[in-house]
Formats: structure tokens, sequence, C-alpha cells
């Protein structure tokens, strides 16, 4: 789903790799591929390819349904009943959220009016319309800009500092209220200067990581939609920002919400977190070296369908093959377990459960210093 941006001077390590990154196309690769995996992986799923529209409409609205049920309950109940709603939101939401990583890699002629609906169930609500992601993602996806500074969802996590850990978490949770700035204030403001809007579109207008990445403004009908969707979310934000300031929204109910959202955004970081190993300096990989760069999370672990829904638990096998949709990347799992030895590469990217990641991660961090 989505990523919150750092503040720009905590990476001190991606900075020395830029000008290292700029001449990547001149560079070997870093690791050779594992040609008998990727043969395996392009033959065995040539049918899992094609989403299935129902699973995604039954998913996307049930879980929005019982997210704002639960928000709702949040908002009337009080005690540990408010507590549990609250927390069945988060999960629900971000649930439905996380369909924006879907949006990003599906043909919509596919799903005729899906992103249409998730902006408007998801996208404005939580002011994260689809145009965060889309023309982002798909650079975390090239072959030649994986792990590099030109990645705008990636940062040698692993090399840095112990601090950017908890950082890293502290922006995400912080990011609500980011964007009741960023649409609310920043979006109007910049119709009346050039210079802010460039600012406001090449840093503030992306789900990435990497404080390097800038944004070039849109075109043609991407520019369209960009702007209407835009234009939807600065009036919802103002209009909450209006409601909040001058009471009409009680402080109680407007901290709920901040809270929720805010649960999801963090929910989403720790996911984050852990989708990679984060190890890669800045130099260009194969896409063997780009997958055990990435992590799995497979059955029989139950807990990652909460932490890592519509299909983020495989998120090596998505990296492998970028184009099956959430639903089958299950099946995929199973048909290359089954056909590739224990000794094949595809195996190496499976892992546990989340805490053992994360501690993976801060022992090398705390190894840092």
């Amino acid at each position: 789903m989505t990523q919150a941006t750092f503040p720009h001077g905590g990476f001190a390590r991606a900075v020395d790799v830029d000008q290292a990154t700029t001449k990547a196309s001149a560079r070997p690769l870093r690791g050779a591929d594992d040609k008998d995996m990727l043969r395996a992986a392009a033959n065995l799923t040539r049918d899992l390819n094609t989403p299935d529209p129902r699973l995604y409409w039954v998913d996307l609205i049930g879980s929005a349904v019982l997210g704002y049920a639960a928000l709702a309950g949040a908002l009337m109940l009080g005690g540990w009943q408010a507590i549990a709603c609250g927390v069945v939101a988060i999960l629900a939401l971000y649930r439905a959220g996380s369909f924006i990583h879907e949006i990003s890699h599906i043909k919509h002629s596919q799903l005729p009016r899906f992103r249409t609906a998730w902006n408007l169930l998801i996208g404005v609500p939580l002011l994260v319309p689809s145009f965060l992601y889309e023309g982002v993602h798909n650079q975390h996806h090239a072959k030649t800009r994986y792990g590099t500074v030109e990645d705008p969802e990636y940062l040698p996590l692993a090399l840095m500092k112990p601090w950017t850990l908890p950082v890293f978490l502290v922006v995400a949770a912080l990011a609500p209220i980011g964007m009741l700035i960023r649409f609310g204030l920043l979006a109007p403001a910049s119709l009346l200067s050039a210079r802010l809007r460039d600012h406001v579109v090449g840093r503030y207008s992306g789900l990435q990581i990497n404080p390097h990445f800038r944004r070039k403004r849109p075109e043609g009908e991407f520019a369209r939609s960009w702007a209407r969707l835009e234009t939807a979310c600065a009036v919802w934000a103002l209009t909450l920002i209006t409601l909040a300031v001058t009471g009409v929204v009680p402080v109680r109910e407007f901290a709920i919400l901040l809270g929720v959202t805010s649960g999801t955004m963090f929910l989403n970081q720790v996911r984050t977190l852990v989708a990679h190993l984060w190890e890669n300096e800045g130099e260009p990989m194969s896409v063997t070296a780009q997958y055990l760069d990435s992590v799995n999370v497979p059955p029989p672990a139950t807990l990652p369908a909460l932490w890592a829904p519509v299909g983020l638990r495989f998120h090596a096998l998505h990296h492998l093959l970028p184009g099956v949709p959430y639903h089958n990347l299950g099946e995929a799992h199973r048909r290359l377990t089954a056909a590739l030895d224990q000794g094949s590469t595809f195996h190496a990217v499976n892992h546990r459960g989340l805490m053992p990641l994360v501690a993976r991660l801060a022992r090398s961090t705390l190894a840092q210093r």
C-alpha cells in the first residue's frame, strides 16, 4: 500500500551512492541470474496472469464496509469496545487500502471502473489517491532501477544507523497530518506559484521512502485524472480541517479519525520494513538478486494475512512475477515450491514471520554503530 517519505537529512548512505548509481548502466549487475528458476516461474504461471473481477470487487467492498462500520463503532462507543472497533477498522481499511498496489499493476481494461471505485471508497476519504502510487511504484520494479538511488521505494535500511528504524515508523504514524497539510494547504497554495507547484509535485506527490526521488509533472490523461483526484482530496481535507477548527467535529472524534488512519499507515510501514532485506547499497541488481533481497512469508504462518494482505505476504514472488494478480500468488507459490528442489534459489526468500525479520534488520543497523 502506502509508504511515508523520510526527512531529507537522515540518509547519508543513500547520498553516498548517488553518483555511482547514475552510472549504473555502465556497471555489471550484482549477482548472477538463476535461469532455471526464472524459466520455471515463467512457464508454470502463464495461466495465472488474469485477474478475477469478482474477487477484486467483493474483497474491496467487503473490506471497506467492514472498516467504515468498525470506524463508526469506534466513534460511537467507549472504553474497550471503542478500542476493539478501532483495531478492526485499522485492519480492514488497511486491507482495502492495499489495493492501491494492485491498481498500479493491473491493466485497467481488465477491471473497468475499479480504480475509480477505489478512489471513491478509500483514496479520497483517507487522502491517499491512486496517483500517489501510479507512476512511482512501477519504477521500483524497473530492472535497472531497483535498489539504486533512482528507486523511489528503496533505501539501504539494513546498512543505516539504528535510529533510522524508529524514525521510519514515526514518520508513517504522522503521515495523516502530513496529508492534511499537503492537500488542504499546499495543493491550493501551489496553484498560485509555479515554483511551489513544482515542489509539491516533485517531493510530496509520491508514496516513497527515498528522499532523493523527484516526480515530474504529469501529462495527458494522467494529468487530468491527477487534477480531479487532487481537487477532491483538497476539498475533503479543507472540509475536515474546517469542521475540526470550528468544533463541529469534536476533538475526540477527530482524534479517533486521525488515530485510525495513522494506524493503517503505521501498519503498512511495519510491513514495508520487512518487505525487503534492504541490503543493497546502490548497486544495479540482477532479477535474481532483486528476488533474494525481497521477502516471502508463506503459509503455514497465519498472521501475515493481517499485516501483509492482498498478496503482500508473497512480496518476493511478486517481484519475480509482477503480472500475477494477488489472488493467484498463493497458487503460483505452491506450483513453484513443488517443481523446484530445496537447493533452488526460489526457497531462499521464505521467512517464518514478522518478528524474526524485524530482529534481523535491527541487528544489522546496530552493527553500523
